[in-house]
């Protein structure tokens, strides 16, 4: 199984940890690929919606979804509901998620 040090995802005791920098209030909605940062690897995305009353964050969820097959009420913001930098959880106890999700990662660094 791939581990995810390399990666935006992290195992945690409820499922899959994942760290986003997200830019709401663009152009379109996209995934601009992985970006490493000072606290590790984190998912850049950006969002038309307006970073007002969860808008910004529903979004995200929504991008998510499409993106990557897992349904919307798996993923929850868990810290940073009002800054860029977030941490979602991905509920799952199937450890098929985090290789199904590496391949996506690794599908979107082959785009980039």
């Amino acid at each position: 199984m791939p581990t995810p040090t390399d990666t935006p995802f992290d195992l945690g005791p409820k499922g899959l940890s994942l760290q986003i920098k997200l830019t709401p209030n663009s152009r379109a909605n996209r995934i601009d690929g992985i970006e490493v940062s000072e606290d590790g690897p984190v998912l850049k995305i950006r969002v038309t919606a307006v970073p007002e009353k969860g808008k910004a964050n529903k979004a995200l969820i929504k991008l998510l979804t499409k993106e990557t097959g897992v349904a919307g009420s798996r993923f929850e913001v868990v810290s940073g509901t009002t800054s860029r930098k977030k941490r979602l959880n991905i509920a799952d106890d199937d450890n098929a998620l985090l290789s199904q999700l590496v391949e996506w990662i690794k599908s979107l660094s082959a785009k980039n």
